[in-house]
């Protein structure tokens, strides 16, 4: 196929806060260094920088300062710091307690200097700054896959193919994809990255690590009243125990008040859960029912929806992020804290450290697609220390749940990391990935989720609506199936299916016709969360792009 080329410097794939923050950092190097010539192209496969935009969000400073230290003067949407800042532990329903500051591990503690914020926002305003500073960005253009040379070397992307019909046959409005060449290429696509799947395999990045690690964050924003009582600008509410605790599955919720009378409320879900049964979108349906948490919605509206996969393994799980041709930065690493709950300022640093290592690269004349030194500028930066001092985290909670887990991470990094700067000297792993966690449906007692009531809870086609999803509807299914025959032949008798359930958007069902189950894939339903990409239990699924332009469409998520 005759394919359209393009040649760049540097082609970043993904506009998140990592890919964003290293074509802002690569332009402000050049411009120092007086390289106005050097191309850097940003490829995005939402309609607009920030449609394919969630997180929770709490936001740390950190990197920004580094970044656009004038920022406070510059418009950013950083506007309403935390006022407030509590941790519970919902013990049933009906019940809480409030967990004292001395409890919580010191990470989870929220300043005044954090801010709640959308990072749908954050990146169009940082996408802003990278085009001021003579960045290209090309939303609604999805990488579909990687392009290697003879030696095994990234030598760039291609990107998917517009106009084929459901069968791969090409419409009336065909165009091929288009190659996007480039010196080096950095891979930003946020956690579960399809392209970062293939280069962590293509080069073995992952040698010698425990597995990464995987929640489901679930989030909706409503809008409240003015003169609504708990419309409190700057409160931020985090919550362990119900419902979870009841399927013996860590995770947690939040509460955030993002001020212009609007709430983000979500749940985590970590996905080496057991039981088939469990259904993370009506696991969040039931929590905000509960008197913590309902308080503050009854009364207002629900207007945003959506799901996303958090990879949250940490440094342990953290694969090598170079390689000959490129680097793998923010979340498509892994290099969020999850000991903090965030991940936009590490993310940031990241993509800076990326910006750097490339920047050394180009000005050491080196041959095409070299491997840049990444590595030795993250382990002397503080995005390092900060994943090192928390390195236990994630696999301890798994080992001893949230609440003994809970206990030991708090020792960690509320006496020991302060004394000693660094991790405490037990390794705690969990070399099992997500998918085999979950076990046999004999094994487990059905689960019955009460129906949603319309004011609190809700069904998944009315929150799919209210993402803004939209997919051209003849085009070729982007969920692809290794193995047609294993939903229906293992995994329902064995799991039930389980991708009925743990899928956020109602994309996956069992229908049956004539007495005959068949699996049924509403693609047009996706949301790109990546779960099922993560989730099956036999890796039978796996995630690939639409047409660029195409999934949700989340304006302050």
């Amino acid at each position: 196929m005759e394919r359209e080329s393009m040649e760049f410097d540097v082609v970043i794939v993904g506009a998140g806060p990592a890919g964003l923050a290293c074509a802002c950092k690569l332009a402000q190097i050049c411009q120092q260094q007086h390289e106005p010539n050097v191309s850097i192209c940003v490829v995005e496969k939402g309609s607009e920088v920030g449609a394919h935009i969630l997180s929770g969000a709490l936001f740390e400073t950190t990197a920004l300062d580094e970044l656009f230290p004038d920022w406070q003067t510059m418009d950013a949407p950083l506007t309403t710091k935390v006022s407030s800042d509590e941790f519970l532990y919902l013990t049933t329903e009906y019940n809480h307690v409030r967990l004292p500051h001395f409890v919580t591990p010191k990470t989870m503690r929220n300043s005044d200097q954090s801010y709640v914020m959308s990072l749908a926002d954050l990146c169009r305003w940082l996408a802003k700054q990278a085009e001021n500073l003579g960045v290209e960005i090309f939303p609604g253009f999805a990488a579909a896959s990687v392009n290697y040379d003879e030696n095994g070397a990234v030598i760039g992307v291609i990107t998917s193919d517009m106009g084929l019909d459901k069968t791969g046959n090409q419409k009336a409005n065909f165009e091929p994809g288009i190659a996007l060449n480039a010196k080096y290429t950095i891979f930003a696509e946020g956690a579960r990255g399809h392209l970062g799947k293939d280069l962590i395999k293509h080069f073995k990045l992952d040698e010698g690590k425990q597995p990464q690690h995987y929640a489901l964050g679930i989030k909706e924003i409503w809008e409240l009243p003015e003169d609504h009582p708990h419309n409190n600008a700057g409160e931020v509410i985090h919550g362990l125990g119900w419902p979870l605790n009841e399927t013996h599955t860590t995770g947690g919720s939040f509460l955030y008040k993002l001020g212009n009378n609007q709430i983000a409320i979500g749940l985590i879900t970590d996905l080496n859960y057991h039981n088939p049964y469990l259904s993370p979108f009506d696991e969040f349906q039931r929590l905000k029912h509960h008197p913590a948490f309902s308080k503050h919605l009854l009364g207002g509206q629900r207007i945003a929806y959506g799901a996303r996969a958090i990879a949250k393994g940490g440094l342990n799980s953290l694969p090598k992020q170079q390689f000959p041709g490129g680097l793998l930065i923010g979340c498509d690493a892994g290099t969020l804290n999850f000991a903090k709950i965030k991940g936009c300022h590490t993310a940031m640093k990241s993509g800076m450290l990326a910006a750097e290592a490339i920047t050394h690269a180009l000005n050491a004349g080196n041959q095409r697609h070299f491997e840049p030194d990444y590595e030795s500028l993250f382990k002397a930066s503080w995005l390092y220390e900060e994943l090192e001092q928390s390195q236990n985290f994630c696999a301890t909670i798994h080992r001893f749940g949230n609440v003994a887990g809970g206990v030991i991470n708090s020792f960690e990094q509320n006496i020991w990391v302060p004394l000693f700067k660094r991790a405490a000297p037990w390794e705690m792993e969990d070399p099992h990935p997500d998918h085999v966690r979950i076990i046999d449906q004999s094994r487990c007692a059905p689960i019955t989720y009460p129906k949603p009531d319309g004011v609190l809870s809700f069904d998944k086609p009315s929150s799919v609506f209210l993402s803004g999803t939209q997919h051209e509807e003849n085009q070729p299914c982007h969920l692809k199936l290794t193995d047609p025959s294993i939903p229906i032949e293992t995994h329902l008798p064995k799991f039930g299916e389980p991708a009925q359930r743990y899928c956020p958007a109602g994309v996956y069902e069992v229908i049956v016709i004539d007495a005959v189950p068949r699996f049924q894939i509403n693609a047009a339903n996706c949301v790109h969360c990546k779960t099922c990409d993560i989730k099956d239990p036999s890796q039978n699924i796996t995630w690939c792009p639409p047409e660029g332009g195409g999934g949700p469409n989340y304006r302050n998520m």
